[in-house]
This record gives C-alpha cells, structure tokens and sequence, in this order.
C-alpha cells in the first residue's frame, strides 16, 4: 500500500508530519493492506491566513483493487483532529465495502 501526502499553499507540510500520518494510516488500515494499492491524503486549510471554526480539511482517498476509489473528507479546527475524523470514516467505509464485496 503506497502513501501518499499531500498539503494545499496555506498548510504547513513537514517531514515529521508526513511520517506522523502515515504511520497512523498504516496501523489503522493494516488489515486492508492487501486489498489497497494507494492512499492519497489531501489537507487544505479552508480560510488560508484568516482563522475560522472548522477550517482544516482532510480528504483521503482509498483504491482499492478492482473497485472503484473510495473517498471521505472531514473538518475541524486542526488538520490532526481533521485527518483522525477522516480515518474513522474511512475505516467504516472500507469495512463495508469488503463485506459486501465478500456477499456478492
């Protein structure tokens, strides 16, 4: 499974971070390991320089193999609140695309 990164101009990317969250996606989407060729996770800071509630947005996208991408997004005020809500949505999402894969 490939990771993938990825920050908008107004979002500050580190190397730390990129580890940070790849490893969190790593532990926490394990079990799919071999049904997902590539997670791309996309952070955007909704208002840019101005503050706001809720402005840090995390999208990741999922592809699994022989189905189509799967994507969740999710807001909050900090891009880590924003990628742990996304991944909760995506986990769920994923359980139940293989489970009903697995009935068809």
């Amino acid at each position: 499974m490939k990771i993938q990164i990825n920050t908008d101009k107004n979002v500050e990317g580190s190397e730390r971070q990129e580890t940070y969250f790849s490893g969190e996606l790593e532990k926490a989407l394990s079990r799919f390991d071999d049904k997902i060729t590539r997670i791309e996770v996309y952070f955007a800071d909704e208002n840019g320089d101005k503050s706001g509630i809720n402005d840090k947005k995390c999208v990741i996208e999922a592809r699994p193999t022989k189905m189509q991408p799967l994507v969740v997004t999710d807001y909050a005020d900090s891009t880590e609140k924003a990628f742990h809500g996304a991944l909760d949505k995506m986990k769920k999402i994923l359980s139940t695309s293989f489970e009903k894969q697995k009935e068809h």
